[in-house]
């Protein structure tokens, strides 16, 4: 199977993995909801894990991928609030907690330009 063709099926892998997290363990997701937000901070958790694996079975089906795809760069874009809150309460953490906290703030723009090659040809190309 050529690189192009597994990359969308690497994002719908990656996006069904952090859904099944937030059913799995969602403590630690709990903790990146901002207080702000309305309703329970639990309700938020297994609700972004359903749209992660929503996202994931649309990414992974050929014929829904180009929605599904531009939908996952939102999502990614939507979720930035909640990894900068994540870097902000974890600032006076253990070195490796503290890093790995600051390390996923730049990560979500390989993973929105990710979604939109996904999305404009199908295989994960810009």
């Amino acid at each position: 199977m050529p690189r192009s063709e597994r990359s969308p099926l690497l994002l719908a892998g990656l996006l069904a993995v952090a859904g099944v997290a937030h059913f799995a363990a969602p403590r630690p997701f709990d903790a990146t909801i901002p207080k702000a937000l309305p309703g329970s901070r639990r309700a938020w958790t297994y609700g972004s894990g359903a749209v992660e694996l929503a996202l994931a079975a649309g990414i992974a089906a050929r014929r829904t991928r180009p929605l599904a795809a531009t939908a996952a760069a939102a999502f990614f874009v939507g979720v930035f609030p909640a990894n900068v809150k994540m870097a902000v309460d974890w600032r006076h953490r253990p070195a490796r907690q503290r890093n790995a906290a600051f390390a996923r703030l730049p990560l979500q723009v390989p993973l929105v330009l990710w979604a939109r090659g996904v999305a404009r040809t199908g295989e994960g190309r810009a």
